[in-house]
């Protein structure tokens, strides 16, 4: 199993240790002291997938996770699905008992052959590697393993397909009056100077999302408040660039049917459930096969009033300093001088969409997108930089407690200038945005927004984290450079939230 892994590309294993399943580390504890293998340990399965998922976000190539047998094997699923939908090269290899346990109800015997579903292949030889791998691993719990040894890993090289461009390239010349809007999603390193002189040079609208790595390099072209915009004037035509949207619009086109819509993602999925079109493949190939552009520019005049806009966005913020929209500011504001940026989840994602700072270029931001799922975001964070320095992370109060166990590794990965900062406001408060909680029973309500009262400074004791409370503005002063990471625990002001809100949806 090793050597086939090898064979496939795969050099970095995440274990996490039970009897079923230790032949296969020891002989990974092999591999790795022949300097073929690198392997990380976790002892929970959950966080441990999505640390996987995170390194082949920061190598481009397999990370496998090891499990042994039963229900530990099931805690992979979250993670196998997100990396379906983010097309990643996520292995998970499941140590088995024998396929006569099956049925029976014997201890650690599930049905585990096919668990993940349409999620993974199963089939190594002809996986592509755009996508997960379930390999299932029946072993006799007594073994015995003679002196062995790995040939180096071979060269990752994922099945790609060379994309036909004609029908796009026709779409760009024709029926321009019509309008035309870039949307930019989540984009891999490689895209950005593709895309940058490919928006340049289309002259167009662009909503722009912190995730393409672009956000601030483009901000001249960028709408501000571009879902309630978009809404009220809608092009005729939306070309979007890399991962789905997280914007309020893009949903909004699932009623808009009168707008042609094309995408060019590696995932492959249209993001959309009416009629588009999709060319599946690596953004950056696709622009290059379509080549030059011709300007279109702003047909709808989207971008008369967008100064004043960003005007009064300003004005909101310096007047509600100690709100959660003016906090991420803040934050944005320390965060760029950092190595890269993780955001984790929705609320998050879109603050910082439309509130981070525009001065300094931030070109090293992910998000797990894929599916939109609340869980392992820490984890795939401390996985995508864990050799790095200066990483830093936003992230939900809920969507921390979801992952506890993710700090687990940090004696493992470089904590130097870590940070990872929490908005604890106390409760799902992304579901107050909701029109429809406003018809809701307040016991509904309740149940939507969970609130909570957790102190984190607890959570950081157990995992040897630096704690930094912020409560104001005034209060980031005390974030300092550190070698251990640093749990920043922003509380902002509720009332302020609440009334930057209001003064929001009067603009």
């Amino acid at each position: 199993m090793v050597r086939a892994c090898l064979k496939a590309g795969v050099q970095e294993f995440v274990v996490c240790a039970g009897a079923r399943n230790a032949a296969l580390l020891e002989a990974l504890a092999r591999a790795e002291a022949q300097g073929r293998v690198k392997v990380w340990r976790h002892f929970e399965e959950r966080s441990a997938a999505f640390f996987a998922l995170g390194r082949t976000l920061s190598t481009l190539s397999p990370c496998a996770v090891v499990t042994t047998s039963g229900t530990a094997a099931a805690e992979l699923l979250p993670a196998m699905i997100e990396a379906h939908y983010q097309a990643r090269p996520l292995v998970a290899i499941t140590a088995d008992r024998p396929a006569r346990f099956r049925g029976t109800g014997a201890p650690q015997a599930i049905e585990q052959p096919g668990m993940f579903g349409p999620h993974a292949t199963s089939d190594l030889a002809t996986w592509s590697g755009n996508g997960p791998l379930h390999l299932n691993v029946e072993l006799e719990e007594e073994f015995t393993l003679s002196e062995v040894t790995f040939e180096a890993a071979a060269e990752f090289e994922p099945v790609t397909e060379r994309p036909n461009v004609a029908g796009l390239a026709r779409w760009l010349k024709t029926d321009i009056y019509r309008g035309l809007v870039v949307i930019v999603g989540g984009l891999e390193p490689l895209d950005h100077e593709e895309v940058f002189h490919f928006c340049q040079s289309l002259g167009v609208p662009i909503v722009i999302e912190g995730t393409s790595g672009l956000r601030e390099a483009l901000q001249g072209f960028a709408l501000p408040d571009a879902d309630r915009l978009l809404k009220g004037n809608p092009p005729g035509k939306v070309l979007r660039l890399g991962d789905v949207p997280t914007g309020r619009f893009w949903r909004d086109l699932e009623e808009m049917p009168a707008v042609e819509i094309w995408s060019i993602t590696r995932s492959g999925f249209s993001g959309l459930a009416r009629h588009s079109d999709v060319i599946h493949g690596e953004v950056e190939r696709v622009l290059k096969a379509i080549g030059e552009v011709e300007p279109v520019g702003d047909v709808l005049d989207h971008f008369e009033g967008t100064g004043r806009k960003n005007s009064q966005i300003d004005e909101l913020l310096e007047a509600f300093p100690d709100s959660e929209p003016a906090m991420v500011r803040t934050l944005s504001l320390y965060a760029s001088f950092g190595s890269s940026v993780y955001l984790g989840n929705s609320l998050p994602v879109r603050e910082w969409n439309s509130f981070a700072q525009w001065d300094r270029p931030v070109t090293m931001v992910r998000a797990n997108r894929g599916a939109n799922g609340i869980d392992g975001q820490a984890s795939t964070w401390l996985g995508w930089t864990a050799d790095q320095s200066g990483a830093w992370a936003m992230i939900g109060d809920l969507t921390a407690l979801y992952d506890l166990a993710a700090p687990f590794v940090l004696d493992q990965v470089e904590t130097s200038g870590r940070v990872l900062a929490v908005i604890n406001n106390h409760g799902g408060r992304i579901f107050e945005r909701l029109p429809r909680l406003s018809a809701m029973s307040p016991r509904a309500v309740e149940c939507f927004t969970n609130p909570q009262m957790a102190d984190l400074s607890g959570w950081a004791k157990l995992w040897n984290m630096k704690h930094v409370r912020i409560t104001n503005a005034d209060d980031f002063d005390l974030i300092e450079q550190s070698d251990e990471t640093v749990l920043l625990e922003v509380l902002p002001d509720a009332k302020q939230t609440a009334d930057f809100w209001k003064a929001w949806d009067r603009l």
